[in-house]
């Protein structure tokens, strides 16, 4: 009996032994990774913070600690082909961040196919991972632009063989939903692209920059769109309207110097962008939800950008950050003009002034101290805004890789 149960248990570990060298390379193809941000926030009364709820005293300041970020990528790679799912968790819920097939050409591996749910192309911030970003968040822009950082479609990826002299630049073009990783609600398609190009001088410089352009529609679900005509927001009522798309339309422009590989290396990044942005009377921030828009759109000409410089302290693992950004969502208006002939607090210029420090002992370990003055045009007019608004912001961040 017990030579009849060697025998069966051979044969069986010989069948065995193809369907466990599967599994085994299957393995070596799937890559687990991602990080988690404890955070701590203290706002002065009036401020916004990322983590916990709202202000319950409005005449005092407040704190909050939370989960910033809890993120867990799965990557599975074989040959040309890459599947990649990225969810976001923390104490707020899950959400999902990331979630696309890439598909490489066979030729020169150099152009590539994306399709599902992933970063726009458009600009630098955005395509900027989080767990590498010198600040606490993406600059204002392109929170009220791209709410969540995703969109839902397909991308194109252009770029030339390694020994072509075009080699140094990169062309995205992608179809989108133009909501978010919201599901979508009309037949209508986004547009955007971006021209990127990036050179190395020696090993001490590396230049980088792009150009980027979008463009797709707003659904109106009204008959009536407000345009800017002088200092007044100006009705058209019409009764077909309603359904049609207003434009929405940005185009950017961005900058990355940086001289790595020294005891004091350095970066220097820059973005401008201006356009036009489709919002409600009190919104300015693009649409991003699973449902089509009841209210009346207005329609606003806005500018703005930011510039940061992160600067390494020789010979320890620190870094000081300086960063300010500015979002002017109605360039026709300032001050006094914002409460009258139908503008709101969706007009308000804001600047931000960010100083901060990094600690990086390691790879995965990461300490960001950052102080942010916050800025508003004032305006009589507008109850609330008659000055300044209190609502700075620090914000203590301990960040882990895995």
């Amino acid at each position: 009996m017990n030579r009849h149960f060697g025998l069966r248990t051979t044969i069986l570990l010989f069948l065995l032994l193809p369907l466990a060298g599967t599994l085994l390379s299957a393995q070596d193809k799937f890559r687990l990774s991602g990080f988690l941000q404890p955070q701590f926030q203290y706002g002065e009364k009036d401020a916004t913070l990322k983590v916990g709820t709202g202000n319950t005293r409005a005449d005092k300041s407040f704190n909050r600690v939370g989960i910033r970020r809890g993120h867990v990528k799965l990557t599975y790679e074989e040959m040309l082909a890459a599947a990649v799912v990225q969810i976001d968790a923390s104490e707020k819920g899950i959400v999902l961040r990331d979630a696309y097939i890439h598909l490489k050409e066979p030729w020169l591996k150099a152009s590539a196919l994306r399709a599902g749910v992933f970063d726009p192309p458009f600009g630098n911030e955005i395509v900027y991972t989080s767990s590498l970003r010198e600040s606490p968040e993406s600059s204002f822009i392109y929170q009220m632009l791209f709410p969540e950082s995703r969109d839902m479609g397909v991308m194109l990826r252009l770029r030339a063989a390694p020994s072509s002299p075009w080699r140094l630049l990169t062309l995205d073009m992608a179809l989108l939903a133009g909501n978010g990783v919201k599901m979508e609600t009309d037949n209508r398609k986004d547009f955007t692209a971006r021209l990127n190009a990036s050179h190395d001088i020696g090993n001490t410089f590396r230049i980088a920059g792009g150009l980027s352009y979008y463009r797709g529609g707003v659904y109106q679900g009204t008959e009536t769109v407000y345009h800017m005509q002088g200092k007044a927001f100006v009705a058209d009522s019409d009764p077909y309207n309603k359904g049609r798309f207003a434009k929405r339309e940005y185009r950017g422009a961005d900058i990355q110097l940086s001289a790595p590989g020294r005891p004091w290396s350095c970066q220097l990044r820059a973005e401008y962008i201006g356009g036009y942005q489709p919002g409600s009377a009190t919104g300015f921030q693009s649409r991003n939800a699973s449902a089509l828009p009841a209210y009346d759109t207005y329609v606003r000409h806005f500018r703005g950008g930011y510039v940061i410089f992160v600067q390494d302290i020789a010979r320890t693992p620190l870094s000081s950050v300086l960063k300010y950004e500015w979002l002017d969502p109605n360039i026709r208006l300032s001050n006094e003009d914002i409460g009258q002939n139908g503008s709101t607090e969706a007009d308000i210029r804001r600047n931000t002034l960010g100083i901060g420090m990094l600690w990086q002992p390691d790879r995965r370990i990461r300490l960001l101290i950052c102080y942010e003055i916050n800025r508003n045009e004032t305006s009589t007019n507008l109850a609330g805004y008659g000055r300044d608004r209190k609502d700075n912001v620090l914000t203590i961040r301990l960040q882990y890789r895995f």
